[in-house]
């Protein structure tokens, strides 16, 4: 009677024998399927997040063109109007085309490599490579031939630009003081202020020196910057070393510019406008200049004087008895002998006032008279209740009111 039941009970044993095996099995292919869904689902995430990456960027590089379709700027570096900006505009065209080029043969290796050992399923861990003699030739090899054919032409647009031109050159020295610049032509006699004129199509030397720190001239679509320095002091018999500028004007236009080195808090308010006009026009206004604006002396026909704008008049009176404008400011034609500031020749014919920083309207020019830190501040002018110190000199207020101002700004405005 024992006999079944112990049949029974070895074909149990029997059967969970063979059946540990099978569990074990079915365990490790369920351990390996978590694995593998587990690689699987880091796959996933390293696609999202280089699908993520490549949206970011492709927005950024969008982004980067849409402003790049913006309006035209004041002071480009990539619109030259000159012989120089067109050697210095050659060289960053040869530098930038050199660069796509390196730019294109990284991308294309990067991305062969990453598609033709990409990481695949069951895939052996890859032997380390230690050196490869031929790559390592080429990438040493491949960049100085691109620095050469780089240096080469950058050297001989150096000794280009430096080259003083040939003919007649129209020489004008340029001072750099703080904040505003300084423009004298020799040969003709002209000095103005912050607005230079030069005729289209004639070499000019732009001869530069500062009057106090270091600044730069640098008017973009003319060409490189150049450094303004204090001149020094050389022993009797030696040249002293200036910083030169040598260029032809190819358009007529206003173009922008700045001091481009740091000297003092109002460094970036000292602005630069150049006015490129045909020859007949740039006569027209040396021939301005040269003639004594009409207002600038009180008329000498009596008729003429009970014709005159009174407030121009009574202005006139307050440039030359009531203040001591006359201590820093000269006008051609008149008694005002001064070299300290601004040569006020004209002035009401600038377009803008404070080196670039104000339009030159009636309102504005109170404004500077008034109170020329709350404009450009740091400058070295005194206001109507502050006074300044210059080169170990106090000035003291002006102590105009507000009807001596209205009329000052009146004749300024008036000598166009």
């Amino acid at each position: 009677m024992f006999a079944p039941v112990a049949e029974a009970s070895g074909k149990r044993r029997i059967a969970r024998s063979a059946a540990g095996p099978r569990i074990a099995l079915r365990g490790v292919m369920s351990l390996r399927r978590l694995t593998q869904a587990r690689l699987n689902q880091a796959r996933g995430m390293k696609n999202a997040n280089l699908l993520r990456w490549m949206r970011q960027v492709g927005l950024l590089l969008t982004m980067a063109m849409v402003s790049a379709c913006g309006e035209e700027y004041l002071q480009s570096t990539i619109d030259p109007v000159t012989d120089y900006g067109e050697v210095s505009q050659s060289l960053y065209l040869q530098v930038f085309w050199w660069t796509m080029i390196v730019l294109a043969v990284v991308w294309a290796v990067m991305a062969y490599i990453l598609v033709r050992f990409r990481e695949k399923p069951g895939q052996e861990r890859p032997k380390p490579v230690h050196g490869h003699m031929g790559l390592e030739i080429a990438w040493t090899i491949a960049p100085a031939i691109i620095v050469v054919a780089i240096t080469i032409p950058t050297i001989k647009g150096v000794f280009k630009v430096q080259r003083p031109p040939e003919g007649d050159a129209l020489v004008v020295e340029v001072t750099g003081k703080r904040y505003w610049w300084s423009f004298h032509i020799p040969e003709l006699g002209v000095t103005t202020a912050n607005e230079l004129h030069l005729p289209v199509g004639r070499p000019v030397s732009l001869r530069l020196e500062s009057g106090d720190v270091i600044h730069s001239f640098w008017v973009p679509r003319l060409g490189g910057k150049r450094d303004v320095n204090p001149v020094v002091t050389v022993r009797e018999g030696g040249e002293e070393k200036r910083n030169w500028m040598h260029f032809t004007l190819r358009e007529e236009g206003v173009f922008w510019g700045q001091c481009a080195e740091f000297c003092g808090e109002a460094h970036s308010l000292m602005g630069i406008r150049v006015v490129g006009e045909s020859e007949e026009d740039f006569q027209a206004w040396v021939s301005d200049w040269q003639t004594t604006a009409p207002t600038a002396n009180a008329p000498e026909d009596a008729s003429e004087a009970t014709t005159e704008n009174p407030l121009v008049a009574r202005g006139r009176e307050v440039f030359f008895r009531e203040s001591y404008c006359v201590l820093c400011h000269s006008i051609q034609g008149t008694v005002a002998p001064g070299t300290i500031g601004p040569n006020l020749t004209r002035v009401g014919g600038r377009s803008t006032i404070a080196a670039g920083m104000l339009e030159n309207t009636p309102e504005n020019l109170e404004l500077w008279i008034r109170d020329p830190r709350s404009v450009k501040p740091g400058v070295q002018m005194p206001g109507a209740q502050y006074d300044v110190t210059y080169e170990g000199v106090t000035f003291p207020p002006t102590n105009l009111d507000d009807e001596q101002i209205r009329a000052l700004a009146a004749y300024l405005s008036s000598m166009r």
